[in-house]
């Protein structure tokens, strides 16, 4: 249970709602046990065994309280048998109807409690999954599949919900009653009670022995689980493929074979776990025939033992059955919890290895230059860029272009600190980017790229994305420079248009436009532009290019380019290949020598 007690801060928070789950926890024990002790008048009447009491007791302290409490109820009682044998009957059980009442009252305002720790501490938990998601960096979701963290948020979280209630059950609780029903029965007898106790931890140990493998098998089925909500996530994300090229077996056979594998674990699983209350139940009757053999020689043979006194203490050891079934069953949970504390723990322990340095700072401007000096990168052992080295004035558009695989984007992943250098030195007017403040850096930086990332929301709202203060009038005029009015104001409903999923109701002009209106809005000092016209026709290429034109206005621009015909304009041109330079230049000094670059323009003229 490692992982599942790190969990446990969790419920800090919330832990005046675990002392009230706790204290009438304890009344609903202490009550529980009194319930059956009640009975014995009760049956004592009956069988016409009523101890006469014609003098109220005197209390004489708090060590001789049991004695006082049982001398007070039998001249209670006994003042009833001489008017009303009836009346006696009716005193009796309206006492045991309102100590059961109390009971589950108790009971009742325990669980009460409870249900604002479990709820939030499964707030409190998915918060800080989803926050420590946001914050991680790119690479550890190259290793993570969607689909699994979408598990570990939604149901592995679900799970700690319900092992919480079993801990505190396990703790507090049936523990309790367990306790307080002992107490009882050794004040009827200890030799009775040392004979049940024998037989108690034997039934606890094979108990154990079932639940001891329950860990491992949760920890299959939630990581299955992880794995078919991952297919889930690819398939919606490309149904147009899937249909396309004619895949749907394919990947029906996929999801098929892991929901297969989920059934299976989840057998597993769960027939392990319900071995858990026949076993408990029937190791409990054995325990009570037992206790029926030798408590009934103690009473019929022995006559050590009141009749009634016995039939009540049969009660008080089926009200330990109870709640040890339950601390069995809360064994299981806990089993299961930990193993989803582990998957819970792995995301919120992942280390950040590109948090922010103790000695960051702050920039709210470029006023010089941007400066890679002998960079190395790779991914994964890969290596793509080699002794890369390039500087950007402020004010001026430097372009990068090269094949598929050369390393371009990489360039604005590294300037947008999307990954740490492996050697090199990358600087914002000479302060080391390592040491800049992410959330300044990314204050300071705008980007639009080939795929117009989008959300399901507004327009309104989506061009406020980078500037959630902006008032309509700014986002119409960032609206207006990157040349979207010309189909927002066509919509219905303008502006609070929804767009949708990925914004799918819009094309994919319409999307770049917004994607640049977002950028205009933030009014970022660098603009990174990857690849921001490639995927389009032409007739929206221009309006686009248009309005990238007027975005790049008095900014410093590193713009990764595809189509050749876009970047002719900028100060400055780098041709990569396989991570390392091979040309600079404008646009006239490449194109008036036999250089790569001509190569790549005559191909695409052609």
């Amino acid at each position: 249970m490692h992982y599942f007690f790190k969990i446990l801060r969790f419920g800090l928070p919330y832990k005046r709602y675990a002392f009230l789950n706790v204290f009438f926890n304890i009344l609903y024990a202490l009550f529980s046990a009194l319930s059956y002790v009640a009975m014995i008048p009760m049956m004592q009447i009956l069988f016409g065994t009523t101890e006469k009491t014609t003098v109220a007791p005197t209390y004489h302290g708090i060590g001789q309280i049991k004695s006082y409490l049982e001398g007070i109820f039998n001249y209670k009682v006994t003042q009833y048998l001489e008017q009303d044998s009836g009346k006696a009957l009716l005193f009796v059980i309206g006492t045991i109807i309102s100590l059961f009442f109390l009971k589950n009252i108790f009971n009742y305002l325990a669980m009460y409690f409870i249900t604002f720790l479990r709820n939030g501490v499964l707030m409190d938990l998915r918060n800080e999954m989803y926050k420590k998601t946001t914050t991680l960096p790119l690479y550890f979701f190259s290793e993570k599949k969607k689909g699994d963290l979408m598990s570990r948020i939604a149901s592995d979280v679900l799970e700690l919900q319900y092992s919480f209630l079993s801990i505190l059950e396990l703790i507090i609780r049936d523990p309790l009653t367990i306790i307080f029903s002992l107490i009882v029965m050794f004040s009827f007898s200890v030799k009775l009670t040392l004979f049940v106790l024998i037989f108690i931890p034997l039934s606890g140990a094979v108990i154990s022995q079932i639940g001891k493998s329950l860990k491992r098998k949760s920890e299959h089925v939630q990581k299955e689980q992880g794995e078919f909500l991952s297919l889930l996530e690819e398939t919606l994300g490309g149904i147009k493929i899937i249909k396309a090229f004619n895949a749907q077996k394919t990947f029906i056979d996929n999801f098929f074979h892991s929901t297969q594998r989920f059934f299976d674990f989840s057998n597993k699983l769960l027939n392990r776990q319900n071995l858990a209350s026949p076993i408990s139940e029937f190791l409990g009757i054995v325990v009570i025939s037992i206790l029926l053999w030798y408590g009934g020689k103690m009473v019929l043979i022995d006559q050590s033992l009141n009749g009634a006194i016995f039939l009540s203490y049969l009660g008080l050891a089926y009200n330990i059955l109870t709640p040890a079934k339950g601390i069995s069953k809360a064994y299981y949970n806990i089993k299961k919890g930990d193993a989803a504390a582990m998957r819970v723990l792995e995301i919120l322990e992942a280390k950040d290895d590109m948090e922010d340095a103790p000695n960051a700072v702050e920039i709210n401007t470029l006023n010089r230059e941007i400066r890679f000096e002998n960079i190395d990168f790779s991914y994964d052992q890969n290596k793509v860029l080699e002794n890369f080295s390039l500087t950007l004035k402020k004010g001026q558009t430097v372009a990068i272009v090269g094949p598929s695989g050369s390393g371009k984007t990489t360039v604005a992943n590294l300037l947008n600190r999307f990954y740490d250098i492996d050697k090199g030195n990358l600087t914002l007017d000479g302060i080391p980017i390592n040491i800049i403040k992410k959330k300044s850096l990314y204050q300071l930086t705008g980007m639009v790229t080939q795929d117009a990332i989008l959300f399901h929301d507004s327009i309104q709202n989506n061009i406020a994305l980078g500037n959630p203060n902006a008032s309509l009038e700014e986002i119409k005029k960032a609206a207006k420079i990157a040349n979207a009015t010309e189909f927002i104001d066509k919509l219905e409903h303008g502006y609070d248009t929804l767009i949708g999923e990925g914004g799918n109701k819009l094309s994919g002009g319409q999307k770049q436009r917004l994607s640049i209106a977002r950028a205009v809005l933030k009014d970022p000092d660098i603009l990174i532009l990857d690849e921001a016209t490639s995927a389009l026709d032409t007739a929206s290429e221009k309006l686009v290019q248009q309005a990238l034109e007027n975005l790049m206005k008095n900014r410093t621009c590193l713009v990764i380019a595809h189509r050749l015909s876009t970047i002719q304009k900028a100060d400055l041109i780098v041709v990569l290949n396989q991570g390392k330079i091979i040309e600079m230049g404008t646009h006239q000094e490449l194109i008036a020598q036999p250089s790569n670059y001509k190569k790549l323009v005559e191909m695409q003229s052609f």
